[in-house]
């Protein structure tokens, strides 16, 4: 109903714009079975036409036809003669067009409904789904506000618009235009390829200048939301109109440091070459890409490198010839010679005083839109050869044929014309086919040089040729961005809103700037890696551990095996003469728990060498740890053992006979051992140490190492050993006046101050320094801790077993124990 209502409005209100606007614009037609339609500026833009109120006189004003209009307006003609001489395409069927002058918005309404009309009429219906118009498919007007005003009346019918030069994006959206479709690639393809030229050439600091329309607008829009995921700044921007101060523009851009400039409007340049402006960089849209008249003025030299964008500029064949043929046959000099023409289809405008256009004037204007006009009257042309079901024979002229069916077979088109491709996507958009030109103002007159390309089909193609390019200024690509880029090794730091702008931090130590990955942030080196200040990459840090093949190492391991070797062979001598005075003084079964403990505590030794594992950092401490306490432990028990038979004996009598009825000796070893299994044990499950390993010390290197600094229970086993350690020393000083053979003090006091210097080198050295060798220093710590108590314990008594068999004799012991007891009982 709303459709009909709008109808019924424009019919109710036609006769009413007619007289209100005046004359009809020119009109141009050639009879055919199916009509196209054609809206071209065949006019000066900046002069009007005069119309009388009564459309029986009508006497428009004489102004000769817009050059570029009426080349376009003849590759429309052109095409449809094409067709109509082709056996290949429409067989049978004759096209004609209805074209008409674009004037104006207003003063073009008479001629869009004669799109619509029936004989000269529009009927109001109720359905206009089968309605028959005028012309089955349209083409034009000119730019996209145009294109905008006369859209909705073609939208209504779903009749086919294609537009030849209306590029805004708007179009796109098919909910608003479902029937318009495009030759022409949109502003969101030439804005693309805008961006690609700035990031080319590495530029992010600019300004865009449009006027206040449709195409401009809705560029300068397309623009700022597609730079958003890229490193391109819109420093500046301004939609100017005609009261708009351009001086004030160019002296806002020259405050800036803007030096590239996209404009879309044509009017800007001339404003820039009569305020001086020199040096800068301009892109110019396909609007005035290709401008004859700017490439003219006086002082475009100056201005600076002007780069263009257009649509592929295609030639067609044959045209020129035709246009050369029409103007021998023009439709002036025909009214001039037979007046009668004026009332026939083909001149029907007033021909008096016609001014005579020469056909180089026409062939010599841009070609811009030239293929886009052709290949519109070809695409409509094949939709309605598929909707004829035409074939080598002929067409299906008894079909009839409404709009939509057009559209329906033009949206499904694909096919090759003079080497491009006419094909339309989802939202009706054409293959974009861009040429990139530099106007070389050095020349004269001004030469538009392709110096680059811009293709989406086949496949995607930007091109741009830099040794073709003379820029303005030191034949050197121009500086264009807000700050400088950044030295090697140094990040941004934003200054101000625009990212572009900022100030240039340096990396620290251990961290690098890659431009590439993150141009605000200072990268991290893996923990492998290290980097000085100002770093630009990480280099690998080198790798350190005790190998197994350094002489130190060798060394403390073949020291190791001899140990456990002494202490086989040790406890091989003790078993052969177990019932010996000296093996059962020593602590007889005692003595095998001791030498097992002390072989199996040298055995930790081994784990500090090669890449730790978690094993090997288990234990290393652990099991030195656990079985010399348990040796400790038997030597602290075997002290306090001669001391408590020698002395306590006498004085303590029930307390001496409960300690050997019981066996107290063990009893103590047991709960020692299993004190320090718990410890151990929640050391291992809470707290055990882990390979870590060491960027910290030095830079440059990687130590593993076993982590010590943050194990909390280690310092309570050593505590416990250390325990020990004093309460053997305690109950060794206690048996000094011993008899000789019995007397241990000298022995354990000396394992025990080994023990002490040896640990307290190891501590100091691990405090001191973070080298791989303060391993090595805790393996050697160990392992001296283990000879202590074999050379000054058990090789004495090895020796007096070996080569003083006398004194290993029970006779010995009794005269010791009697001069002893002698002693004190004088005492």
């Amino acid at each position: 109903m709303q459709r009909v209502a709008f109808h019924v409005f424009l019919l109710a209100h036609w006769h009413h714009i007619f007289f209100q606007t005046g004359c009809q614009a020119s009109e141009f037609t050639l009879p055919g079975e199916y009509l196209l339609g054609g809206l071209f500026p065949m006019h000066y833009p900046e002069k009007t036409q005069v119309y009388t109120k009564e459309p029986e006189a009508l006497v428009c004003a004489r102004e000769p036809l817009y050059l570029q209009g009426y080349q376009i307006f003849q590759v429309m003609r052109f095409a449809v003669e094409q067709i109509n001489n082709s056996t290949a395409i429409l067989p049978n069927v004759t096209l004609g067009y209805d074209i008409f002058d674009h004037c104006s918005d207003a003063e073009n309404f008479p001629s869009l409904l004669q799109f619509f009309s029936q004989n000269g009429s529009i009927k109001v219906r109720t359905s206009y789904n089968m309605y028959q118009p005028k012309v089955i498919g349209f083409t034009g007007p000119l730019s996209s506000t145009e294109s905008m005003t006369a859209a909705p009346l073609f939208m209504m019918d779903l009749i086919p618009m294609i537009g030849y030069a209306a590029t805004s994006n708007a179009f796109s959206d098919k909910w608003k235009y479902p029937s318009f479709l495009r030759t022409v690639p949109s502003n969101r393809e030439q804005i693309k390829l805008i961006i690609y030229i700035i990031q080319h050439f590495g530029w992010n600091w600019v300004a865009f200048i449009g006027s206040k329309d449709e195409y401009s607008e809705n560029a300068l829009k397309l623009f700022y939301s597609m730079i958003g995921k890229t490193n391109i700044c819109l420093a500046y921007q301004e939609l100017l109109t005609d009261s708009s101060k351009h001086n004030v523009t160019l002296y806002n851009i020259n405050r800036m440091n803007i030096n590239v400039i996209i404009v879309f409007t044509e009017n800007f340049i001339q404003s820039a070459i009569q305020f001086k402006v020199q040096d800068k960089v301009w892109i110019a849209s396909d609007a005035w890409s290709m401008d004859p008249n700017l490439s003219k003025l006086k002082g475009i030299n100056k201005v600076g490198t002007i780069f263009g964008v257009t649509t592929k500029m295609i030639t067609i064949p044959g045209f020129s010839e035709f246009v050369y043929k029409s103007q021998e046959q023009s439709d002036c000099a025909a009214c001039d010679s037979n007046p009668d023409l004026l009332d026939q289809a083909f001149c029907n405008q007033d021909c008096e005083n016609c001014t005579t256009l020469h056909a180089a004037n026409i062939i010599n204007q841009s070609p811009i839109y030239s293929f886009p006009v052709y290949a519109a009257i070809y695409a409509m042309a094949n939709a309605l050869h598929n909707a004829l079901s035409c074939s080598e024979t002929g067409c299906n002229k008894s079909q009839t044929i409404y709009p939509y069916m057009i559209l329906q077979e033009i949206k499904k088109l694909n096919f090759s014309l003079l080497g491009q491709y006419v094909t339309f996507d989802a939202e009706n958009e054409p293959p974009a086919s861009f040429t990139i030109l530099l106007w070389r103002t050095d020349m004269k007159p001004v030469v538009f040089q392709t110096i680059g390309t811009y293709e989406t089909q086949p496949v995607f193609n930007f091109t741009i040729y830099d040794e073709q390019i003379m820029w303005h200024k030191n034949r050197t690509v121009p500086f264009a961005n807000c700050s400088a880029e950044c030295k090697p090794g140094f990040v941004r730091k934003q200054d101000g809103l625009q990212r572009c702008c900022f100030q240039c931090v340096e990396c620290g130590i251990n961290y690098y700037a890659n431009q590439t990955v993150d141009l605000y942030t200072c990268l991290k080196c893996q923990e492998d890696e290290w980097s000085t200040e100002r770093s630009s990459a990480c280099i690998k840090r080198s790798v350190e551990y005790l190998h197994f093949n350094e002489p130190l190492s060798i060394m403390i391991m073949v020291s190791a095996t001899v140990f456990i070797l002494l202490v086989i062979t040790v406890s091989i001598l003790f078993a052969y003469n177990y019932n010996t005075p000296v093996v059962r003084s020593a602590g007889g079964s005692m003595c095998f728990l001791m030498l097992g403990s002390l072989g199996l505590s040298s055995l930790s030794v081994f784990f500090y060498f090669g890449k730790p594992q978690p094993v090997d950092c288990a234990l290393r401490n652990m099991l030195f740890i656990y079985f010399y306490t348990v040796c400790l432990a038997c030597l602290g028990v075997r002290s306090f053992q001669i001391v408590c038979i020698f002395k306590m004996a006498a004085k303590f009598p029930k307390v001496h006979t409960w300690w050997v009825k019981h066996n107290g000796q063990w009893l103590v070893i047991i709960g020692i051992t299993v004190v320090q299994t718990i410890i151990c044990t929640v050391w291992m499950s809470v707290d055990r140490p882990m390979p870590q390993k060491d960027t910290e010390s030095f830079r440059d290197k990687m130590l593993l190492n076993c982590d010590r600094q943050t194990m909390s229970f280690m310092p309570i086993t050593l505590s416990f050993t250390w325990f020990l350690s004093f309460l053997c020393f305690c109950f060794s000083y206690m048996g000094t006046d011993l008899p000789k053979n019995y007397n241990e003090a000298k022995a354990i006091t000396f394992s025990l101050l080994l023990f002490y210097v040896s640990w307290i080198v190891n501590f100091t050295t691990f405090l001191m320094s973070k080298d791989k060798y303060v391993q090595l220093v805790d393996a050697a710590a160990e392992l001296f801790s283990a000879y202590g108590i074999l050379f000054s314990y058990f090789l004495p008594k090895s020796y007096i077993i070996v080569f003083e068999p006398q004194k290993n004799t029970q006779e010995f012991f009794q005269s010791s124990i009697q001069s002893y007891t002698q002693t004190i009982s004088r005492m």
